[in-house]
């Protein structure tokens, strides 16, 4: 199967009208507020609905169970995590035509981390949400064939986006490639934990500074913790900063270490490869990660 060279297309129109009506229909105490399309990923649209809340409505069939996912288990991690994450308040049902269910949620206020990446000093809390997170599964956690499996299983895409990016872009070396091929091999030794599988710096909020919120769960799984790792070097500019996520969050055993920095160079690539297709935001997130985890060579984190 051909790895997307994109943004997915959405499989639906929503218009606010659309969502007014849904409102309307299923929680009218809501319907008077104002409402204002705010964002479209891969998975979801965005909506704003008054001051303190967003409606979040699946764009494409394979984001409905992604949605489902976030309604049924956030509200039963949501007392486990130290930053704030929009646990589901309402839960809205197909109708109008529109095919799938759909949240309504807290509104969290902050920039997304590639805009404005938080100071240094939040490395700590950082590294301490995920140990707070990174806690035992059930075993009927939702699946997730692409996050938190072993590195290996990403083989075959890893390998089709670093040929589509040959002649594209410097930064895949060979000693990055070699730190990949390292990873790939190192031993899974940390049990499954829960995940939050997409944390990516679109996703992670930061307010003067500080981190104010972790968005978008869809992809919530169980699995190996060095794919969220992975998010430090993707967030934190600073060696030092890294060090401080790491030292928080455990330490690491130096084959988790590994995988993660493998993860981060998987997400390097695949935001590289998807954003020069067609989303600068992303292009630009994905060189930034694969920049410092190539620095990382030199010695340090």
């Amino acid at each position: 199967m051909q790895t997307s060279a994109g943004t997915p297309p959405a499989e639906v129109e929503v218009a606010p009208a659309l969502v007014a009506g849904l409102l309307a229909d299923q929680h009218p105490d809501l319907a008077g507020l104002s409402l204002a399309p705010v964002d479209a990923g891969w998975d979801n649209f965005i909506f704003r609905l008054g001051p303190a809340l967003a409606v979040r409505l699946p764009r494409r069939a394979a984001a409905a169970p992604l949605i489902a996912h976030e309604q049924t288990w956030l509200p039963r991690l949501a007392g486990r995590l130290t930053l704030p994450a929009p646990v589901p308040l309402r839960v809205g049902a197909p109708g109008r035509g529109f095919p799938w269910g759909w949240s309504v949620v807290p509104w969290l206020s902050g920039a997304p981390a590639d805009l404005r990446e938080p100071d240094a000093d939040q490395a700590p809390a950082f590294g301490a949400f995920l140990r707070a997170l990174h806690g035992p599964a059930p075993a009927d956690a939702p699946a997730n064939p692409f996050r938190g499996v072993p590195l290996a299983a990403r083989v075959p895409s890893a390998e089709e986006r670093v040929g589509r990016l040959a002649g594209r872009t410097d930064l895949l070396t060979p000693g990055l490639l070699g730190l990949w091929r390292e990873a790939v091999a190192a031993p899974l030794d940390a049990p499954p934990t829960w995940l939050h599988g997409d944390l990516h710096p679109r996703n992670i909020l930061v307010e003067g500074g500080a981190i104010s919120g972790v968005i978008d769960w869809g992809d919530l799984t169980a699995g190996d913790p060095a794919t969220d790792l992975a998010a430090i070097w993707m967030l934190f500019g600073a060696p030092v900063a890294r060090a401080a996520a790491l030292a928080a969050y455990g330490p690491p055993s130096a084959a988790t270490l590994l995988r993660a920095r493998g993860w981060a160079i998987l997400f390097g690539v695949m935001l590289l490869d998807t954003g020069l297709a067609d989303h600068p935001r992303h292009a630009a997130i994905g060189a930034r990660a694969l920049r410092r985890v190539a620095a990382s060579l030199e010695g340090g984190v």
